[in-house]
C-alpha cells in the first residue's frame, strides 16, 4: 500500500475535525502523567504509550474513540514497562556509539506501543523484534514524516508552544495511520 506522508498527515487531520477536543484532553493527561514527576512519570510512560497508541488507533481508524483508553496500558502494564525500560536501555547503548545509531534504533522501535495496543499477549521483547522487522524498508520513510512535523513544531514555538495542542494529536494519529499502512503491507507480504 506504502501511502504518501503528505497523505497520512492529511488523513488524520480529517479524522480529529470536529474531534479535536478529546484527541487535546487526552495528550495533555498523558503529558501530565508522563512527564509530570520524574519517577513516577517513567514507570508510568509505558503503560500510557500503550494507552496513547490504543486511543489514536480509534481515530486511525475513524473508530469512536473515549479518553478512559489513553489508561487501556495499564491493563499491560508489566508488558508496557518492560517494553518501554527494554526501548530506554536499547536506544541510550547505541547512541553511545554514535547519535545516528541511536536514532536509527529508536525508529526501529517507534512501533513497538502499537503492537502492544493490539496483542495484549505478546512479550515486550517480541514486540520490540516484531517493530524491528516492520520497519524494515520503511525506517527513511518514518524519518521524512518526523522532519515534516519538525517544521511545524519550530511554528508551534512561535505561538508561546500553544499550537502543540493540535500538533500532538495530529502527529499521534499519523503514526497510527502509518503504522496500519506498514502493518497492512506487512500482512499482504506474508
Amino acid at each position: 500500500m506504502k501511502i504518501e506522508n503528505v497523505v497520512l498527515m492529511h488523513n488524520a487531520r480529517e479524522a480529529l475535525n470536529g474531534n479535536w477536543g478529546l484527541a487535546i484532553a487526552a495528550c495533555i493527561i498523558y503529558t501530565l502523567i508522563s512527564g509530570g514527576f520524574p519517577m513516577v512519570g517513567f514507570i508510568l510512560s509505558g503503560p500510557m504509550a500503550t494507552g496513547m497508541a490504543i486511543f489514536s488507533l480509534k481515530y486511525a481508524r475513524r473508530d469512536r474513540p473515549e479518553l478512559s483508553q489513553i489508561f487501556e496500558g495499564f491493563n499491560n502494564f508489566l508488558n508496557s514497562l518492560a517494553a518501554f525500560l527494554l526501548m530506554a536501555v536499547y536506544i541510550i547503548l547505541w547512541s553511545l556509539l554514535l547519535i545516528v545509531p541511536g536514532i536509527i534504533a529508536a525508529i526501529s522501535y517507534s512501533q513497538t506501543f502499537f503492537i502492544l495496543a493490539e496483542d495484549r499477549n505478546i512479550g515486550p521483547d517480541d514486540a520490540i523484534n516484531k517493530s524491528k522487522k516492520m520497519m524494515n524498508g520503511y525506517k527513511w520513510k518514518y524519518f521524512r514524516l518526523c522532519l515534516r512535523f519538525f517544521g511545524w513544531g519550530i511554528l508551534c514555538v512561535f505561538t508561546l508552544g500553544i499550537g502543540f495542542f493540535w500538533l500532538v494529536p495530529w502527529m499521534q494519529v499519523t503514526f497510527a495511520m502509518f503504522y496500519d499502512d506498514i502493518k497492512n503491507e506487512a500482512e499482504s507480504e506474508r
